[in-house]
């Protein structure tokens, strides 16, 4: 049976409001004992603006781990223009938000930065990397700031502790829930959650809604992607033209429109391209009092 993945965002935030999950997610990410998690809390998302033009950031989810240091968590499935300097800017925002003017820098608290990306930042074989400030002999600067990387399209190592969560991200039916086979309490919460989420009407309406719309926005994208390159080609081979030879085509097709002539038995009677020739009777039949070379000039524009 189809379940709703937990690539959606609703169900993820959903997901770890449940302590068990949290808890064990945070041990198993960070790759430290679940003893020594004293707790981790939700906290708000949305970070302090300190001046009104400033950009407003809203995180995922924002995690206080032990009271000291700040987890952002954040999901994320389609690739996003400079996302590297997006991911800085969040984790600057949360480490920074806490200081007051005037207060002491002992206020700052410990930042961690989780990626989960569907998406591939690099050739990396390794799906989980972890980045902190150090100098070229590998001496640490500060261990303030944090950077997690996890991306879900790598294959698994078979022995990081994330292997199991990597399954329950990339699962799409109950059968692939059932083939994980793990003693992790966290995990087996999970994926309970998602079976009785999975059943349950409200979130798996709200999953088929979100499913329809990125499909209809995938479709509408196409639409465009396809009609953009159209029109680019088009322009592109009118420009190539030699304005008298492109001229004369249009002329030509001038003629052939007053015969009541469509776009394809021109396109078939003069061998031209059908995009090129679409193009010309669009503008004709829109600005009929435009001579050839106007018409020439807007093709090549």
């Amino acid at each position: 049976m189809d379940i709703v993945s937990l690539k959606y965002d609703y169900l993820f935030r959903y997901l770890m409001q449940n302590p068990l999950v949290r808890r064990h997610f945070v041990s198993d990410v960070l790759d430290i004992p679940t003893e020594e998690i004293r707790s981790v809390r939700l906290a708000s998302p949305f970070l302090w603006k300190r001046f009104f033009r400033q950009k407003q950031g809203i995180l995922d989810i924002l995690l206080l781990l032990n009271g000291d240091t700040k987890i952002n968590i954040e999901l994320q499935i389609k690739i996003i223009r400079y996302w590297d300097r997006r991911s800085l800017f969040y984790l600057s925002k949360t480490f920074t938000e806490d200081l007051l003017f005037g207060e002491k820098y002992t206020k700052l608290k410990r930042c961690v930065s989780v990626s989960i990306l569907d998406f591939n930042l690099s050739n990396d074989p390794d799906y989980h990397r972890v980045y902190r400030l150090r100098d070229k002999n590998g001496d640490e600067f500060t261990d303030l700031l944090e950077v997690h990387i996890v991306e879900l399209q790598k294959k698994l190592s078979g022995t990081e502790r994330m292997d199991d969560w990597i399954r329950i991200f990339n699962a799409e039916t109950e059968e692939e829930l059932d083939m994980i086979k793990t003693e992790n309490p966290g995990i087996l919460e999970a994926i309970r959650e998602i079976k009785l989420s999975s059943a349950g009407k409200v979130i798996r309406a709200l999953y088929d809604a979100h499913m329809k719309e990125i499909r209809d926005r995938n479709a509408r994208d196409d639409y465009v992607r396809e009609e953009g390159i159209a029109i680019g080609e088009t322009r592109g081979r009118a420009e190539g033209w030699a304005e008298g030879e492109l001229q004369k085509v249009i002329s030509l097709v001038r003629k052939k429109i007053s015969r009541n002539m469509s776009p394809e038995e021109i396109a078939d009677m003069l061998e031209e391209d059908i995009n090129l020739i679409t193009q010309i009777c669009h503008v004709l039949k829109k600005y009929p009092d435009l001579n050839d070379e106007e018409i020439r000039a807007s093709l090549q524009r």
